[in-house]
């Protein structure tokens, strides 16, 4: 339950081994590499291995004719690291020549029996006419327009019989009449204004048709047969040089796999003189599988130091949970990772989470039907939040055993609790007036334990990184400890017991000592490090520290009433539940219809809103604490 142990592992040789040695490093599991870049920019002479890669090119030619040929490359790679670019790059070069050859032959064919294809439903519209359409053409005094006319236009002619046009249809369909006029050079503008406007469709018979309409189509058909028998062949052609390439294009793309593999290590490769070095962590348990990993290859030196004895590279983070508090781990990485070395808080989120969410979401029903669901969304989508619904529906359904509820039913274990149990009511009755003073005074009371642990972990995790003044003078440290816990105990002892806990004495120690370390935390730390306590003055920072002193303050009571919605949401949810249960008995034919949607309605809205109060109180009134977030993910390779 804490964040793994990891190792600084430095790979050192010489520059003439780099391939032989990027070949097993490629191959490490468990392995987080750091990036030459953040060696580099720290350090003067020192050189980078990062290139154009070659291998994106060429890998990117080979998808394109994988896709557009449709061939099926394997992806096993070729380890070989006597490579050829030019050969490879030829060799593809020579058959996605040839094979686009084979394409644009076929698209031209394509293109030309389009052609043919229109051209023949234009010459089968008019094939009742028996003169070749070369003499039509070729008449010196009389200009002919193909076309077609909306069947409602042709009525339309008659009101036009005295113009010098002459018609004639030769097929029609449900919307058009195929057909042809002719006039005269004198009339033509005239005769094709009047077609205009009865939206006539002029239709170009093309140059290549000749003879009578049906010679026509008989040469039509023809020329699309022919053209469409050397398509086959081509496309036979191009299976044949698919078949032909494909296993030395697998073999290539192989090769290509493993180098591109090779080259993108390079960007982990330090250079100094004629050695380089690859820096990066492993946990504990991994270090001697690394190392085994060059066992074999001369000149190779493995050296393992602590995570932190390179003071230029920052380890990286690795969460180490068990199987209840592991899915809860997405909250802290949406929130930011702990850096190495710093407190773990899944385990404390999991725990303060589900016991949150279970408060002020109590049911037994619907408690365990959203650890259902969670389960079958974990299991059949492998969601985390699936896994995290598992773990807050159970923690719902405990605490609706204590309020005595299923499906907002708070009679249907009174047999249980009187008979079984002994009680004689209800361990919580939520729904009672005399327990909401109650609810919410406890709801606060855990608020503030929980408030009180987060200053513990800062404490904690303060020491730890050996920040005296900040253990010491933080609001979140010792001194916000004393004052903080002093005042809840003093309005305990004092409201609940009686005893008075504020005198003179005990105010000036536990209020006026912490309020006066706080205070004064920024200038004795910039003491403690030796530097002026007052650079810009002691008055500029009166007045600043005055106004942080009384934010901080503020912070306390609004960060411990905040745990207020805790007690809050619990009422809301049994009230909605009420709601619903008295919907159900007005409704007498429907009730248990208005009880399912009733509870479906309420696990859906109150139950997402819940989520994300339960999140907010985590993150702002217990992660501003003690958790800071900025550490690195740890990055395996090959995972």
């Amino acid at each position: 339950m804490a964040i793994a142990k990891v190792k600084l592992v430095d790979i050192t040789s010489n520059r003439a081994n780099l391939d032989h040695v990027l070949t097993r490093f490629i191959d490490l599991k468990d392995f987080h590499p750091v990036l030459a870049s953040e060696i580099i920019d720290r350090v003067h002479g020192l050189t980078s291995f990062v290139s154009d890669n070659p291998c994106q090119p060429l890998l990117q030619e080979l998808a394109e004719i994988e896709k557009k040929y449709d061939l099926n490359l394997l992806n096993d790679e070729h380890r070989d690291i006597e490579y050829n670019f030019s050969q490879m790059s030829e060799y593809i070069l020579e058959i996605k020549e040839s094979l686009s050859e084979e394409v644009t032959n076929i698209k031209n064919l394509e293109s030309e029996i389009a052609k043919y294809e229109d051209a023949l439903v234009h010459v089968k519209n008019i094939q009742s006419l028996e003169i070749p359409l070369d003499d039509l053409f070729d008449c010196a005094y009389i200009y002919i327009r193909f076309g077609r006319l909306p069947n409602d236009s042709v009525e339309k002619l008659r009101f036009f019989r005295n113009k010098p046009f002459v018609f004639k249809a030769f097929n029609y369909d449900q919307n058009y009449n195929w057909c042809l006029y002719f006039t005269t050079e004198e009339y033509k503008r005239e005769v094709d204004n009047i077609f205009s406007s009865l939206f006539f469709e002029r239709i170009f018979i093309p140059d290549f048709v000749h003879g009578t309409p049906t010679e026509a189509i008989e040469s039509l058909e023809t020329q699309i047969r022919t053209a469409q028998e050397k398509i086959n062949g081509y496309k036979r052609d191009i299976y044949d040089i698919s078949c032909g390439c494909s296993d030395k294009l697998s073999c290539i793309k192989g090769e290509l796999l493993f180098l591109n593999r090779v080259f993108e290590a390079k960007k982990y490769v330090v250079g100094l003189g004629d050695r380089f070095t690859i820096s990066g962590f492993v946990e504990d348990k991994d270090v001697e599988n690394t190392k085994r990993m060059f066992h074999g290859l001369e000149d190779v030196e493995i050296e393992i130091g602590d995570a932190d004895s390179d003071k230029r590279i920052v380890p990286p983070t690795k969460l180490k949970n068990r199987w209840f508090s592991r899915p809860f781990g997405m909250f802290v990485e949406m929130y930011g990772l702990p850096a190495y070395g710093d407190i773990d808080p899944t385990p404390f989120v999991a725990i303060t989470y589900a016991l949150l969410f279970g408060i002020m979401f109590g049911d037994v029903g619907q408690g365990l039907v959203l650890a259902l669901l969670g389960y079958l969304f974990y299991k059949w989508k492998g969601m985390r939040l699936g896994a995290v619904g598992v773990r807050i529906g159970l923690s719902s359904a405990f605490f609706g055993l204590l309020y005595g509820s299923v499906f907002g039913n708070e009679e249907l274990l009174t047999p249980f609790y009187r008979e079984v149990l002994g009680f004689q009511n209800l361990p919580i009755h939520v729904m009672d007036a005399d327990s909401t003073m109650m609810l919410l005074i406890a709801a606060i009371a855990f608020g503030s334990l929980l408030i009180v642990i987060s200053m513990i972990m800062n404490v904690v995790k303060m020491v730890r990184k050996k920040q005296i003044v900040e253990v010491i003078c933080s609001h979140n440290g010792i001194a916000g400890l004393m004052l903080y816990g002093y005042l809840l105990v003093g309005i305990a002892l004092q409201m609940g017991f009686g005893i008075p806990a504020f005198n003179s004495f005990l105010i000036a120690f536990f209020v006026g000592i912490p309020m006066v370390l706080i205070f004064m935390k920024e200038p004795l730390e910039r003491l403690y490090h030796k530097h002026p306590m007052f650079p810009n003055g002691i008055g500029g920072f009166v007045v600043e520290g005055f106004f942080e002193l009384f934010e901080i303050l503020l912070s306390y009571i609004t960060n411990t009433l905040s745990f207020l919605r805790v007690g809050g949401f619990l009422l809301v949810h049994a009230g909605m539940m009420l709601v619903v249960m008295s919907l159900m008995e007005m409704s007498s034919g429907s009730g248990i219809l208005v009880l399912v949607l009733g509870n479906i309605f309420v696990m859906g809205l109150e139950g997402m809103i819940v989520g994300i109060q339960v999140l907010r109180l985590e993150f702002y009134e217990m992660f501003s604490r003690y958790y800071e977030g900025n550490g690195i993910q740890f990055v395996a390779m090959n995972k």
